[in-house]
């Protein structure tokens, strides 16, 4: 009995770990990092003594929610530098980014603003600026990336596309590839050789009416 009861905490306390990490990504996904804990603490079923066991911060359970993001955002910077054709690394990496923050509003915060539970992400854009920086130098002298992009074309983009997050999930997903594509397209030098590029299908939006309009 004494052995098992360690056990049994130590399962327990791995669930609710799971449990609040879940959570977090679905709240702050949704409602981006000013949800505050204890919206987490009850999506995830447990009492916010529970939820700061785990996570004694916001930001560390920020950091964590978002590993796996971090992760791919690192990768797609390690793959787009080292492809071998750097218009197709530059685009690629255009077009993951979008994917990775139109999945989630909180990554979206995390990464674009100065919200200081945050800070960890201060670095991740600078690497992934540091990196279009590079491709983009490179694909202008292929000459397929327009001579006049600067990375801050970069950022005017994701402010562009942080619009997108008002609309439900899937939509939202399915109008950030199209809008990609044509953000891609824009960054061309000179259009296409051949049939051009069919666009990502376009998504099904409903324009929302501001308080008091009809």
């Amino acid at each position: 009995m004494t052995n098992h009861l360690p056990q049994t905490a130590r399962s327990d306390a791995r669930d609710n770990r799971v449990r609040i990490l879940d959570a977090a990504r679905a709240v702050f996904g949704e409602e981006g990092l000013s949800a505050p804990m204890r919206e987490v603490a009850r999506h995830a079923g447990v009492g916010p003594a529970t939820l700061y066991r785990h996570f004694p911060t916001k930001q560390a359970l920020i950091v964590e929610t978002f590993a796996e993001q971090r992760r791919a955002c690192h990768a797609a910077v390690r793959d787009a530098l080292a492809d071998s054709d750097p218009w197709h690394g530059f685009r690629s990496l255009v077009e993951l980014i979008c994917e990775l923050h139109a999945h989630s509003r909180g990554f979206t915060d995390a990464f674009m603003t100065a919200f200081p539970e945050a800070m960890d992400f201060a670095a991740d854009r600078e690497q992934t600026l540091r990196a279009v920086g590079e491709l983009a130098r490179r694909a202008q002298e292929t000459g397929r990336l327009r001579p006049g992009f600067v990375v801050d074309d970069l950022i005017l983009m994701l402010m562009a596309h942080r619009g997108l997050q008002d609309t439900p999930h899937d939509a939202r997903v399915t109008a950030s590839r199209r809008f990609a594509a044509y953000v891609i397209e824009a960054f061309r030098a000179a259009p296409e050789r051949g049939a051009p590029t069919p666009l990502p299908p376009a998504p099904r939006l409903q324009l929302t009416h501001s308080p008091g309009t009809p």
